[in-house]
């Protein structure tokens, strides 16, 4: 099918807008149009559509612009406090990486396949060729110290300066890559099994990307399902109450568990509940906080 819709100015796209129901003040919905743009806000007004998933384009009676700009500042901000959990997940996930296969297989390891012996071929090379772009075009200190001393004998760093300019794809290839007993050592540290670690960073990683591009957060389906710890070493997970592994809730549960072991005093979950208790009950189920979602220990000792 061809597409057909014409270029519309702001003004046309509020009349658009009014046509449809929704209630705004013209100047401000306008500002809005120009800084944020119809699409990304088409994303928050979408809950508010007389018909979600059919072809009426119309809005529930009472839908007003001031709501919809409520869900857009509550997700940027979701978005903003889950980027500082997960980078505080990737620089201790780089610090971790480098310690330990710095410590088993020398400062220049990766430069042997072997030494990271779940990575195939094709992956390895892959991963190597990022971490010459990575290191080409790293304008940092430690990065030029490193090429003005030792570049006349060595083209990449050693690993503790390495995972410094990894992004965190390339730190979850390295880790996917490691030798069991690494990852093992890692996952046990942080209190969880290594497949189910690993499926942990899968779903930080895609949901970091998401985040890097102000993609909408808060009511989102993970793309993966995560895998969620089971067995009766992990009771908190499944009693009393069941902890998903799809919604904005596992990623939150899973963030706030992590942080728990890596940065104790931290208080990032402090601020996540002053967060949430800003929300309705009914933005929070969106978000897959299901009814008795309080009586989660997790959740109970954060709450308090």
């Amino acid at each position: 099918m061809e597409y057909q819709k014409p270029w519309l100015s702001y003004e046309q796209q509020a009349d658009r807008l009014e046509e449809r129901g929704l209630a705004f003040d013209r100047a401000d919905l306008v500002a809005h149009l120009a800084d944020v743009g119809y699409y990304r806000l088409s994303g928050y007004w979408y809950i508010y559509k007389q018909n979600p998933g059919s072809d009426d384009e119309s809005f529930a009676p009472g839908t007003s612009f001031e709501k919809v700009l409520d869900h857009y500042t509550f997700d940027r901000q979701l978005r903003l406090i889950t980027l500082d959990a997960i980078e505080r997940v990737e620089v201790y996930m780089r610090t971790q990486l480098a310690y330990r296969l710095a410590e088993t297989a020398g400062p220049f390891g990766y430069l042997d396949r072997s030494t990271l012996p779940n990575m195939e071929q094709g992956a390895y090379g892959h991963f190597m060729s990022r971490c010459f772009t990575a290191y080409d075009r790293s304008k940092t200190l430690f990065i030029e110290h490193f090429k003005q001393k030792y570049g006349d004998s060595h083209g990449l760093p050693p690993y503790w300066t390495l995972v410094n300019i990894m992004d965190f794809g390339m730190m979850l290839t390295l880790f996917k890559g490691s030798p069991d007993d690494v990852k093992r050592g890692i996952a046990d540290d942080l209190g969880v099994r290594a497949e189910v670690f690993e499926s942990w960073l899968l779903t930080l990683n895609t949901v970091r990307n998401a985040c890097a591009h102000h993609d909408r957060l808060w009511n989102k389906r993970l793309g993966n399902r995560t895998k969620i710890p089971r067995g009766h070493r992990y009771p908190e997970w499944h009693r009393p109450h069941e902890v998903n592994n799809s919604t904005t809730f596992t990623l939150l549960t899973i963030l706030g568990y992590l942080l728990e072991r890596i940065v104790p005093n931290t208080s990032w979950h402090g601020k996540v509940v002053r967060l949430l208790r800003s929300r309705s009950e009914e933005d929070l189920r969106r978000m897959g906080f299901r009814e008795g979602w309080e009586t989660c220990p997790m959740w109970a000792r954060w709450l308090s």
